[in-house]
């Protein structure tokens, strides 16, 4: 089953693409709440380059990686890639009110369609807000 979730960044697509795929900008951004952080992020952007992000609670109870390698990128439209078996693509639409960006992905067994889509769309929430207040 395929889960999405999307937001409209008002920012040029530029800086939309490169808040997306800058691990200092990553390191800002990519947490589900208050309390998670990303600690360290790579990106090798290119198809067969491999991407993680260190994901973990701010208390030090718990973390793990998010990885995969990209299986396709089109600079500013798309970015397809694999982890763990499972499969992502992210879409990004230049219009006249700014870049919607929309994510899709394989959903996994362990947490219900609602906590992952909730989980997803609160990481792209906060992307949002990290490229409008650089904007």
């Amino acid at each position: 089953m395929k889960i999405s979730v999307e937001t409209l960044v008002h920012a040029p697509i530029a800086q939309v693409w490169r808040a997306y795929t800058t691990p200092a900008d990553i390191a800002q951004w990519n947490a589900a709440s208050a309390d998670w952080h990303t600690t360290a992020a790579t990106v090798d952007l290119r198809a067969g380059g491999e991407f993680s992000s260190r994901m973990e609670a701010k208390d030090g109870s718990m973390g793990f990686d998010f990885a995969g390698t990209y299986t396709r990128v089109v600079t500013h439209e798309l970015i397809e890639y694999e982890f763990g078996g499972r499969l992502a693509q992210i879409v990004f639409a230049d219009g006249a009110n700014g870049v919607t960006v929309r994510v899709s992905f394989d959903a996994e067994t362990t947490h219900s369609v609602e906590q992952q889509r909730e989980g997803w769309q609160a990481i792209l929430d906060n992307f949002k807000a990290h490229v409008e207040r650089k904007a």
